[in-house]
C-alpha cells in the first residue's frame, strides 16, 4: 500500500527540501518506487533533482492543481531509477488566491493522488516554509508528517505552532494523519546548543524523534548547486551516510 509522507516545517532553512530530495533518492536506491512532489513555488526540490525549469513550463504541479492536466501527466522520471518527480515553479505563487472560492480546496491534492495510475511505495511531499494552502493540502493528503528540526533555539519555538496545525488537520480534515517523526538536522557536535536542543526534544518527544541525526556537512550543502542528491554527489560524505542511515531507520521504524 502506498504511503504518503509530508515533510513540513513553517520555518525556512531547516532542511525540508534537503531531506525530501535525499530521502526520496535513498528510498529509490533501496528499490522502493518513490514519487517526490515539489509543493513549493521556489521549486528547489525540482532544481535539486537536476530538472531544467524551462522544460516544465506547461507541465508541473500548478497545471495539475488547476485541472489543466492530470497529475499523472505532470510526472517526470529522474536520473535515479525508481524515482519520479512532479516538479513545480513560480506558477504556484498565486494558487491560494485562485482557489479561494473553491469548495473543499484543502482536499484538492488528496483527490488527485487517489487517481494516480502508477503504483508507488512512497510519495514524498516537499512543503513550502509556511502553514498556508499548499502545506495544508499536503497534510490532508498524507498518512504521516515528518518534521525536520534545526538544532537551534528559534527552530524549537515554531514546532509548537506546527504541531497545533497538525492537531487541527487531524480533527477537521484528516483523522488518519500521524506524526511520523521529528528529524534533527544541521547538528554541530562542537556546538553546546545543538546538544541541548537535541536533549530537550528527545526528552519531550521520546521515540517520535529519529535516532539518526543529520549533521552540518559541506558536501551536503554543495550538492544542490550541482543539481544532485547527495548519494550521487558524494556517497562517502557524512551527509550521504546520514541520509542512508535515516532511510534504514525510516523503513524499519514501524510508525510511518
Amino acid at each position: 500500500m502506498r504511503k504518503i509522507i509530508c515533510i513540513a516545517n513553517q520555518k525556512g532553512g531547516v532542511g525540508k527540501t534537503t531531506t525530501a530530495v535525499n530521502l526520496s533518492a535513498c528510498l529509490a536506491v533501496a528499490e522502493k518506487k518513490t514519487l517526490l512532489i515539489d509543493c513549493d513555488s521556489q521549486g528547489n526540490a525540482t532544481s535539486g533533482m537536476g530538472v531544467d525549469k524551462r522544460l516544465i513550463q506547461d507541465k508541473n504541479l500548478y497545471h495539475a492543481m488547476i485541472g489543466k492536466i492530470s497529475l499523472q501527466e505532470a510526472v517526470i522520471p529522474t536520473q535515479i531509477p525508481n524515482l519520479d518527480l512532479i516538479p513545480s515553479n513560480q506558477d504556484l505563487i498565486g494558487i491560494e488566491v485562485e482557489f479561494i472560492h473553491l469548495e473543499e480546496r484543502e482536499k484538492r491534492l488528496r483527490n488527485f493522488l487517489r487517481h494516480l495510475d502508477i503504483s508507488y511505495d512512497f510519495v514524498i511531499l516537499d512543503c513550502p516554509p509556511s502553514l498556508g494552502f499548499l502545506t495544508i493540502n499536503a497534510l490532508v493528503a498524507s498518512d504521516s508528517l515528518m518534521v525536520p528540526l534545526q538544532c537551534e533555539y528559534f527552530a524549537m519555538e515554531g514546532l509548537g505552532q506546527l504541531l497545533n496545525t497538525l492537531k487541527i488537520v487531524q480533527t477537521r480534515l484528516n483523522p488518519s494523519l500521524s506524526l511520523g517523526g521529528i528529524l534533527l538536522t544541521m547538528f554541530d557536535a562542537r556546538n553546546l546548543l545543538s546538544h541541548r536542543v537535541s536533549e530537550d526534544i528527545r526528552k519531550h518527544f521520546g521515540s517520535r524523534v529519529f535516532q539518526t541525526v543529520i549533521p552540518r556537512n559541506v558536501r551536503l550543502s554543495e550538492s544542490p548547486s550541482h543539481c544532485l542528491p547527495i548519494i550521487l554527489y558524494d556517497i562517502r560524505s557524512r551527509g550521504a551516510q546520514s541520509y542512508l542511515e535515516l532511510t534504514r531507520e525510516f523503513l524499519n521504524c514501524g510508525r510511518i
